[in-house]
């Protein structure tokens, strides 16, 4: 099977795993793992930020964010469809007592829609607090959030005291995507989320990044909602290692994105969104999942994101010499799907 479901089903290089293997550690609770620590650092450097926490998950990092920032009944600005309100299981309500407000339509959005949705003080309103982005955009279809829009909003929220959180889990590819560097698409943010064990290529993990105060909070958020853990170096060292070595390779997986983008879009009846990065959007005249069945009976997995809506996604474990071969068995699955739809009984 060529597992296309997600950039999170890769496993461990030999290299990574031997890196793993020697990885010094030591109890993490106690701030004594020097692999964390250089993890850390590096993770701060390349991000711009002073500091930096690994967590378990980007779960975890976007919603200890959200604790660092609010207070309970207080309200969060996101794109439509943004993972800290559609993938986290409700944890803004039940961790930090948050309400979501939806700026736009379709994951990106502007200035000007950003400030008609900001509540004005008044006792009975909800406290707009933070303006959270996701860089690149998973609902989106992986889209990259352009930087003028990204320093326009930041403007906005400035002006109204708010803080600025980016969900950049795959901030690693909108760095490839747009010749910007991860820094630079950090800048305008107080709090950054970055996930190791997507696109990189990493077992697990994740880290928030900040101003050194807000990180020793994180800290504490970090144990009180379980993540607090041991010898965990060993983890870290996987981490470490993709974020030393499989940053570049991202243009390998946008590039095979783009070709199964192209092989798919020559289907008619098939919708696809503009490949930005490693994600495909392919939008159909019929159900998702008759097409997730077609492509698996073909040897390629792939996944609903909506009602009639399928993903496809790019990473590491894809083979540059097995690109045109998913490329043409999902051209072959789209097909015969769309032509069954169009067929009379």
């Amino acid at each position: 099977m060529i597992d296309l479901r997600s950039d999170t089903v890769t496993r461990p290089t030999a290299a990574m795993r031997e890196a793993m293997a020697r990885a010094e550690v030591g109890d993490d609770v106690y701030g004594e793992d020097p692999t964390v620590a250089r993890l850390e650092k590096l993770t701060a450097e390349i991000t711009g930020k002073a500091a930096a926490l690994f967590v378990p998950s980007g779960t975890m990092s976007n919603q200890i964010a959200l604790l660092c920032h609010t207070q309970r009944g207080d309200e969060v600005i996101i794109g439509e469809g943004a993972h800290c309100a559609f993938y986290e299981s409700g944890a803004g309500a039940a961790w930090s007592g948050v309400q979501f407000e939806v700026a736009g339509r379709g994951g990106l959005f502007g200035p000007e829609e950003l400030q008609v949705v900001i509540k004005p003080p008044a006792d009975y309103h909800p406290r707009t607090r933070v303006v959270a982005l996701e860089n690149t955009h998973n609902r989106a279809g992986g889209r990259v959030f352009p930087q003028r829009d990204v320093i326009a909003i930041a403007e906005v929220a400035r002006a109204h005291g708010l803080a600025m959180h980016l969900d950049g889990a795959r901030v690693w590819n909108a760095s490839v995507a747009s010749g910007l560097s991860v820094a630079e698409l950090c800048a305008p943010f107080d709090t950054v989320s970055v996930c190791f064990s997507k696109g990189l290529g990493a077992p697990v993990g994740s880290a928030i990044c900040g101003d050194a105060a807000t990180i020793v909070r994180a800290r504490r958020f970090r144990k009180m909602l379980g993540g607090g853990m041991r010898q965990v170096g060993v983890l870290a060292a996987g981490a470490l290692y993709a974020l030393e070595h499989h940053r570049a390779r991202l243009a390998e997986d946008h590039t095979a994105a783009r070709v199964i983008g192209a092989a798919i879009r020559e289907v008619p009846g098939a919708n696809v969104r503009e490949v930005e990065t490693n994600l495909v959007q392919v939008d159909l005249p019929v159900a998702a999942d008759e097409l997730v069945a077609a492509a698996r009976a073909r040897g390629v997995l792939v996944s609903a994101s909506g009602a009639r809506r399928v993903r496809v996604v790019t990473h590491l474990d894809l083979p540059a010499a097995r690109v045109a071969e998913a490329a043409a068995a999902l051209a072959e699955a789209t097909r015969e799907v769309v032509t069954r739809k169009a067929t009379p009984a």
